[in-house]
């Protein structure tokens, strides 16, 4: 028989249990008193009681914008109401809100050291589409950083300035990275120009072998600290910094006076381990270090903007996050129970399938995607077409060379060679079996945008499809720099009729 004390102290417990599972992110750094200073997420509030907006998104057919919230207080992104929003046409994510309620809100990055691809220098703004998740069986969209887009705030509050204590954490795609610089979210300079060893405090995510290196052949967690990417206290490599193969990652960089950590784990499962936790590094002009407080994502400080990863959330803090607050964080991510989803939609285009596709734009319809040599253009085929224009106009479905989610067009009559992006131009190449083609290589088909067939998107840069322009072949952004992203009928000359193949 239990006293009426013990009694008393397990419903204690019991309530602890449940207000400690009701918790988010956010609310277990402040228990621990380390609040955040910036929490964005485009997937989920980072607050129990977080109901407002958490990202917005600018549609391509008027220009219009809406915001996301979540679904209910502390719950999951509406992902319906930006389909809804977005149904007929492209979106972009224009605004990454930040949760704390200091304004530390993300939006589209302005020129710096190094200028992005789009007007003034700015960079690119992520297809609000390009990474389809779910956190506990409900659809969300993370953020697709592409190289060339990135988002950035100079005008913070809150943030580490000079040597103070900070945390930051974000959930990542561990399987999208490449070796530029740099895949970062974090504190850097607030004149988006390089200013010197120690200026920055970011989590970088990436195969640089510039400075820094881990384990294996990377990608690697290593904290971007200006002029060096270290996974250690020397630019050389950790051993303890493993290659990381989880499809969702969490990443930790935190620092204080003379010393700093960082910590990793599946995001999907499982508990933190520490990869570094030690002093400084060595090389001059980290210690103390010079933080400015501004704050990245997916550029380095001085919008060096070659990089691509994809993120899902993440905070920054005030102070030195301990383990226990960060375990019981992670904790809390893997309860989140994010996993993959249909990368597709639309008109099935079936694996193993032999398929032409035709043009639906008014002017051509007579017209389908062929190649001549390495060239790709639209050609007036019909059934009276000799063999050899049926050949080039006729393409294997293939599982997508970089992600089996999608497809990949191999030639009927060239095996061996596919349709792939390279600037931009639409070309077809023999597989050289490296990362950058098989990503060059793989689209993802969805619902045509003029209500017809399919659009075909790029894998690696979404927001970029099929698109007959002058009759050439382009992947096109809807309304971009180029003269084939042009706005006019961009809805029809992106979709497209997939049919059985002329050969």
């Amino acid at each position: 028989m239990f006293s009426r004390q013990s009694l008393q102290r397990a419903c204690i417990l019991a309530l602890g249990l449940v207000a400690t599972s009701a918790a988010a992110p956010c609310d277990i750094f402040a228990s621990g008193g380390t609040p955040c200073v910036a929490a964005h997420s485009t997937t989920r509030a980072l607050f129990s009681a977080f109901s407002g907006a958490l990202y917005q998104v600018k549609r391509g057919s008027d220009g219009a914008t809406t915001n996301i919230a979540p679904l209910s207080a502390g719950g999951v992104a509406n992902a319906a109401a930006q389909d809804s929003f977005c149904s007929g046409t492209t979106c972009l994510i224009t605004t990454i809100f930040d949760q704390s309620g200091r304004g530390n809100h993300l939006t589209q990055a302005p020129a710096g050291g190094f200028n992005g691809p789009e007007s003034n220098g700015a960079d690119n703004l992520a297809s609000a589409t390009g990474a389809p998740v779910t956190l506990n069986g409900q659809k969300a969209y993370g953020v697709f950083i592409s190289p060339g887009t990135g988002y950035r705030n100079n005008a913070v509050s809150g943030i580490a300035t000079g040597d103070a204590a900070e945390g930051m954490y974000a959930v990542l795609d561990g399987t999208h990275f490449n070796g530029a610089c740099c895949f970062d979210y974090g504190n850097a300079e607030t004149n988006s120009r390089d200013t010197g060893n120690g200026h920055m405090e970011a989590i970088y995510f990436g195969t640089s072998t510039t400075w820094g290196t881990g384990s294996g052949s990377g990608p690697w967690l290593m904290a971007d600290l200006e002029n060096g990417l270290f996974s250690g206290n020397t630019t050389g490599n950790n051993p303890s910094d493993p290659t990381i193969t989880n499809r969702f990652f969490t990443a930790i960089v935190k620092g204080q006076p003379n010393h700093w950590a960082l910590r990793g784990a599946n995001a999907a499962s499982g508990s933190l381990s520490t990869f570094y936790s030690g002093v400084r590094p060595t090389a001059s002009g980290y210690n103390p270090m010079k933080k400015e407080g501004a704050i990245i994502l997916g550029i380095g400080g001085d919008n060096s903007n070659g990089a691509q990863g994809t993120f899902y959330e993440g905070v920054m803090t005030s102070g030195f996050p301990s383990d226990a607050t960060e375990n019981s964080v992670q904790a809390n991510i893997v309860a989140a129970k994010y996993a993959t989803t249909s990368l597709v939609s639309g008109p099935a285009i079936s694996v193993g399938s032999s398929v032409s596709l035709r043009a639906t734009t008014a002017c051509c319809t007579t017209r389908f995607l062929a190649h001549s040599g390495t060239a790709v253009a639209t050609q007036v085929v019909t059934s009276s077409s000799n063999s050899t224009l049926k050949q080039q106009a006729s393409w294997t479905v293939v599982s997508g060379l970089a992600n089996g989610g999608c497809i990949s067009f191999q030639s009927k009559d060239t095996p061996g060679s596919f349709l792939r992006h390279n600037n931009f131009v639409l070309l077809l190449n023999a597989n050289d079996g490296s990362k950058q083609f098989k990503e060059d290589a793989t689209f993802c088909p969805q619902a045509g945008l003029n209500g017809q067939g399919n659009s075909i998107r790029s894998f690696n840069y979404p927001t970029r499809y099929f698109r007959h322009f002058d009759n050439n072949l382009d992947i096109a952004s809807n309304g971009g720099v180029h003269t084939f992203d042009a706005a006019a009928s961009f809805n029809d000359d992106v979709s497209w009729v997939v049919t059985t193949s002329f050969a």
